[in-house]
């Protein structure tokens, strides 16, 4: 990006002046106001959160930097992440985010990559949840930006889920500067992996993962719900309850809930030997995605995606973090990626519906027991960076 003709300070007090919607987004460069306000695009439409399906220009990962996080597995979960940015690579170019001192063993793991590459770039990182600590990215015709939620570490600081994350928390406002994307910061806290889109407007949340006053204290609902609106540019938030405290998320909704299309919801149901409260948590947002509509109206059709059994997949002695969920997939350009656990008849179950669900696309299934022993999955190790819709 050419430098701005103003130092940072005045270019800054300039744009708190006159608003973010007053300039088209191109010419805001990095200094956007602190708190998003549905900025536009040079066509005058609202940048809005898209749909993880639409095209990609690449997807951000990040190298597990911390062997206090990770203790003896590692060296196991840095090869779940390469293994997940290989496959990725077969669809879209991948960008994987290390520290300068790791970086050189982050670019000998994950090699070249397939036909579109693995590029390792340096930067200080703590873990390798970008979906969470990375920017999520709006788009109008014409424009794209990141929005930073401000990553807090799930707000776990003080409890026993505590882990180093300044890193993470730096990061989203590094790696846009670094490839040139407007940034703005959201006016709530919150995490990649707690919002999912239709790309038309809705959006689902769990209210444990974001009204929660380890994120957002003294805010309410509607507080938070606006807020919401205004950074991502979207119409409706559906929220179901969640379940806070139960796992360092809060009950993320990128595990429970997903969007295959306008109005079409793929629901993650418990597999047998699931504790009984995570079984609550899905009765009851099934019961409200079945009597809620979206954005435009529509009501929600609804496939559900069952787990496996936990006691007949190689994680089983994992430790009670293990996501045993196939719901946490990834949308790629032309590929839906999926753990793949060990329980065949399940996997196959799993491969068949998400088959079904996204016809135009390759179910790829990935062996990731040690990103899923730390409680996430492939989702949650990645984050689309959607190309820019043209003015039409």
């Amino acid at each position: 990006m050419d430098a701005p003709t103003d130092t940072p300070t005045t270019s800054r007090r300039r744009l708190l002046k006159i608003g973010a919607a007053a300039l088209p987004l191109a010419v805001l460069g990095s200094a956007l106001p602190t708190v998003a306000r549905a900025a536009t695009s040079p066509s005058g439409a609202t940048l809005r959160m898209p749909a993880e399906t639409d095209h990609h220009v690449r997807t951000f990962m990040a190298w597990p930097a911390l062997s206090s996080i990770w203790r003896t597995q590692l060296d196991g979960v840095r090869r779940d992440i390469a293994r997940v940015a290989d496959a990725i690579s077969r669809y879209e170019p991948v960008v994987v985010l290390a520290r300068p001192g790791q970086a050189a063993d982050a670019r000998y793991a994950c090699g070249a990559g397939a036909a579109y590459g693995i590029d390792v770039v340096e930067m200080a990182n703590d873990d390798l949840w970008i979906r969470d600590f990375g920017p999520t990215f709006v788009v109008a015709p014409g424009a794209v930006a990141g929005v930073d939620t401000n990553f807090n570490g799930w707000g776990k600081t003080g409890t026993t889920y505590a882990q180093p994350y300044a890193n993470d928390a730096a990061a989203a406002a590094t790696l846009l500067e670094q490839y040139g994307v407007p940034r703005a910061r959201a006016g709530f806290v919150g995490e990649g992996g707690s919002l999912e889109t239709d790309g038309q407007g809705t959006v689902l949340a769990t209210v444990s993962s974001l009204v929660n006053d380890n994120r957002n204290p003294g805010m309410s609902q509607g507080q938070v719900e606006q807020a919401m609106k205004e950074a991502l540019g979207i119409d409706k938030v559906i929220w179901v309850p969640g379940l806070a405290g139960q796992d360092i998320t809060d009950c993320h909704i990128d595990c429970l809930a997903r969007f295959v299309g306008p109005g079409q919801i793929i629901l993650d149901q418990p597999g047998p030997r699931t504790d009984s409260k995570w079984v609550a948590v899905y009765n009851e947002t099934k019961q409200i995605l079945q009597g809620a509509t979206d954005a435009q109206g529509r009501r929600l059709n609804i496939t559900e995606l069952p787990g496996p059994d936990r006691e007949r997949i190689r994680g089983k002695d994992m430790g009670s973090a293990f996501l045993s969920s196939y719901t946490n997939y990834y949308t790629t350009n032309g590929a839906v990626l999926v753990p793949q656990f060990g329980h065949a008849d399940a996997d196959a179950a799993a491969y068949a519906i998400l088959q079904a669900a996204y016809p135009g696309r390759t179910v790829v299934q990935l062996n990731i027991d040690n990103i899923a022993s730390g409680g996430g999955g492939i989702h949650c190790a990645t984050q689309s960076q959607p190309a820019v819709p043209p003015v039409l």
